[in-house]
């Protein structure tokens, strides 16, 4: 684990953090900047910058236990849904190089709003970007 890593720190016993899951191989944590009540971090307690750098049963079980800490947060805060969200990399907002899945309790009624600049795609567009996607993945 490295030494820098907030994360790594907090899984070492070095920084404090209010653990609300930990199953050995992932930790959920409350986060000190919270969207909602109960937003909670859910992370490996092993060290991966990103979710791309992933083993994949990690990522399985990491996917589990941000499953059942969403189930947790709408008995716990009546939430009619959450949001499940991994920021992969710097520039699409990750500010710990350490994967973790932001799990957010939400209502209705919760004001909270993600702006997402949607817009329509061509259907040439996605016909490229499909193609290019698929010539991307690995054969199976």
């Amino acid at each position: 684990m490295p030494d820098a890593c907030v994360f790594c720190r907090i899984v070492r016993g070095e920084m404090p953090a209010q653990v609300v899951r930990d199953d050995g191989r992932t930790l959920a944590i409350l986060d000190i900047h919270p969207v909602a009540p109960g937003h909670t971090l859910v992370m490996p307690r092993d060290h991966h910058e990103g979710w791309t750098d992933l083993p994949p049963d990690l990522a399985a079980e990491l996917a589990r236990a941000a499953q059942v800490v969403a189930a947790a947060a709408a008995r716990a805060f009546g939430a009619q849904g959450s949001n499940l969200l991994v920021n992969n990399g710097r520039c699409a907002g990750q500010a710990i190089p350490h994967v973790h899945v932001h799990v957010i309790p939400r209502k209705g009624d919760d004001g909270v709003r993600f702006n997402w600049p949607a817009k329509p795609a061509a259907a040439e567009d996605l016909q490229k970007a499909a193609a290019a996607l698929k010539g991307a993945l690995p054969k199976s």
